[in-house]
C-alpha cells in the first residue's frame, strides 16, 4: 500500500495541542544542548569516554522526543484515521516507522 509523504491523515499540523508541542520542542532543545556540549568537548579534546557519555545523552533525548511525537500521533492522527475506516493504512504507517527505530 502506498502511503504518501506526510502520511494518510489530512489534518497533520492541526492535531498537536500546544502542551504536546511545547513538550516535544523542549525535548529537542535538550538534545540540542547535549549535542552542542558534545561538539565543544570534541573541539576541546576532552576524554573520549566523557564524550561518549554526552553523546548517549543526546541519543536518549532524541528517543524521548520521538516517543512523545509518536504518542501524540497515535492519540490523534492514528485514532482519527481508524475512525474514518483507514485503520489498516494507519497501522502500516506506524509499523514502517517502528521498523526504523
Amino acid at each position: 500500500m502506498y502511503i504518501p509523504p506526510g502520511g494518510i491523515s489530512q489534518e497533520v499540523n492541526m492535531q498537536r495541542t500546544k502542551t504536546a508541542q511545547e513538550k516535544i520542542l523542549h525535548r529537542y532543545q535538550i538534545a540540542k544542548g547535549h549535542l552542542a556540549k558534545v561538539i565543544k568537548m570534541i573541539e576541546s579534546d576532552e576524554y573520549c569516554l566523557d564524550i561518549v557519555h554526552q553523546s548517549i545523552a543526546v541519543q536518549a533525548a532524541l528517543k524521548e522526543a520521538d516517543r512523545k511525537i509518536l504518542e501524540n500521533h497515535l492519540k490523534t492522527c492514528t485514532a482519527n484515521d481508524i475512525k474514518k475506516g483507514k485503520g489498516d493504512a494507519a497501522v502500516e504507517e506506524i509499523m514502517n516507522v517502528l521498523k526504523k527505530m
